[in-house]
C-alpha cells in the first residue's frame, strides 16, 4: 500500500516539477521581451518629450503671433483715428471755403448793384 501510495505520488509530482520549472530559453525570451518593451517604454517617453517641446514651440509662436496682431490693431485704430482726424480737418477746410466763397458772391452781387 505504501509502495502504491508512492508511486503516485512521484508520478503526480514529477510531472508538475518538470512543467513548472522554466528553462534557460524561457527565461532568455522573457528577458527578451522585457528589453523589447523597454525600448518601446524608452522611445515612448522620447516621443512624448519631443511632443512636448513642439508644443511648447507652438505655443511661443502663437503668443508672438497674438503680440503683433495686437500691435497691428493699435496700429490700425491710430490710423483710423488719424483718418477721421484728417476728413474733419478738410470738411471744415470746406466750411470755411465755402462761407468765404458766399462772402466773395455777396461782395461781388453788391458790387454790382451800384
Amino acid at each position: 500500500m505504501k509502495k502504491s501510495l508512492l508511486l503516485i505520488s512521484v508520478m503526480l509530482v514529477l510531472p508538475t516539477l518538470m512543467i513548472s520549472c522554466a528553462t534557460t530559453g524561457d527565461l532568455e525570451k522573457v528577458q527578451a521581451e522585457q528589453k523589447l518593451i523597454d525600448a518601446k517604454a524608452d522611445q515612448a517617453s522620447k516621443d512624448a518629450q519631443a511632443a512636448k517641446t513642439a508644443a511648447d514651440a507652438a505655443k511661443v509662436n502663437a503668443d508672438a503671433a497674438k503680440v503683433n496682431a495686437d500691435a497691428a490693431k493699435v496700429k490700425a485704430d491710430e490710423t483710423s483715428v488719424r483718418a477721421e482726424n484728417a476728413i474733419k480737418a478738410a470738411e471744415e477746410r470746406e466750411r470755411i471755403a465755402d462761407e468765404k466763397a458766399k462772402k466773395a458772391d455777396e461782395a461781388f452781387q453788391k458790387s454790382m448793384k451800384k
